[in-house]
């Protein structure tokens, strides 16, 4: 009995211990972050971006689409490029080529960022890489 009542109060020591403990149990991110800047993206598409592309965001015979689109994937920089100063001259966009203009929009750095999120996490793009403000004014002109 004696034996009984030392283990407990050994096991009820250890359960009570300040010491920190190791937790194997794994931890689901929750990025609020991203999700708020997809919620602000989406309001920036609708007010500059969705005449062009469309509320698809599969653009038309002359606009290229942002849906599905591996020039978003594959060429990041270049897109933010294309969105925070305008697109001119010759791109390739899922196999097809397209040679058209897409004026600035005037948008801030936080826009384009938002906008950014919120185009490559919809119509079945999904970037876990979040695009930064800091990202967006690394790039120049």
């Amino acid at each position: 009995m004696k034996v009984f009542f030392i283990l407990t109060l050994l096991v009820m020591g250890s359960l009570f211990s300040s010491e920190k403990k190791t937790s194997y149990e794994p931890i689901v991110p929750t990025n609020n972050e991203l999700a708020n800047s997809i919620q602000r993206g989406k309001e920036v598409y609708a007010d500059f971006c969705i005449q062009c592309h469309l509320a698809n965001g599969k653009g038309n015979e002359s606009i290229p689409p942002l849906a599905g689109s591996d020039w978003l994937v594959n060429k990041r920089k270049e897109s933010i490029h294309a969105v925070k100063f305008g697109q001119s001259g010759p791109i390739k966009v899922n196999g097809k080529n397209y040679n058209g203009r897409m004026s600035p929009m005037g948008l801030s750095d936080e826009e384009v960022a938002d906008v950014m999120n919120y185009i490559m996490n919809s119509w079945g793009n999904k970037q876990s890489k979040m695009v930064t403000v800091s990202e967006v004014k690394a790039v120049k002109k």
